[in-house]
């Protein structure tokens, strides 16, 4: 949707809501850039009392939203699998499940070191359950709610699975499958994307940006 006819700053965050919204009009911003836009799934296609008051705070603000989901993950630049991967240490050699990051280590880590890396790279101490091999050569890298490609990595040769949100089959099919399974919280997972594309759109028009972090446990 469009707003303001010129931008001087953006605002940036992961998830659409009301409160995101409001604080980027706040912030002096004319544009939002949001990773998860205003639908989610499946979700009736409807006005409800969510919506309208997430489009009341848009137009107060005169705010022009942009989203991008899946293009957002699957970016080999500012992605957010391939930024997760760089900062976990490894380095990106292709796709995987057409939207993921299959990686590898130059140096092979332990999962105590990868787990480490996780929680240094969000800010929070991932769900891990360390059923794989001793040493970890090769990492998928699916953030968000990637949890059910663990079956997918395990058979592609992968030695870990980095993710956002665990899936309760996840533990029984590491131990099964001989797996490292790593979970960093879908929020936390997702900041990076829109933070890098906001800096190179910012760069590339001369504007300002800024990342708002509306803080979410999941």
């Amino acid at each position: 949707m469009a707003g303001s006819d010129e931008v001087s700053k953006i605002a940036c965050g992961v998830s659409s809501s009301r409160e995101l919204f409001q604080r980027a009009g706040e912030a002096g911003a004319q544009l939002v850039l949001v990773h998860h836009g205003l639908f989610w799934r499946n979700e009736p296609l409807l006005v409800d009392r969510r919506l309208k008051g997430r489009l009341e705070a848009l137009f107060a603000a005169n705010l022009t939203l942009i989203a991008y989901h899946l293009a957002l993950d699957a970016h080999a630049e500012v992605g957010n699998n391939a930024l997760l991967a760089d900062l976990l240490g490894a380095t990106r050699e292709g796709e995987f499940t057409s939207v993921g990051a299959g990686a590898r280590f130059d140096e092979p880590v332990t999962i105590g070191e990868l787990t480490q890396r996780l929680e240094q790279a969000t800010g929070r101490a991932p769900v891990v359950f360390a059923e794989g091999a001793e040493r970890i050569e090769r990492v998928a890298v699916v953030t968000g709610g990637g949890g059910t490609r663990l079956i997918e990595a395990a058979h592609e040769g992968y030695d870990a699975l980095v993710t956002g949100e665990p899936e309760e089959p996840a533990l029984a099919t590491a131990r099964e499958l001989g797996i490292h399974f790593l979970a960093g919280g879908h929020y936390a997972t997702e900041t990076f994307g829109v933070k890098a594309l906001a800096a190179r759109l910012a760069d590339e028009f001369s504007v300002d940006w800024e990342f708002l972090d509306v803080e979410n446990p999941v």
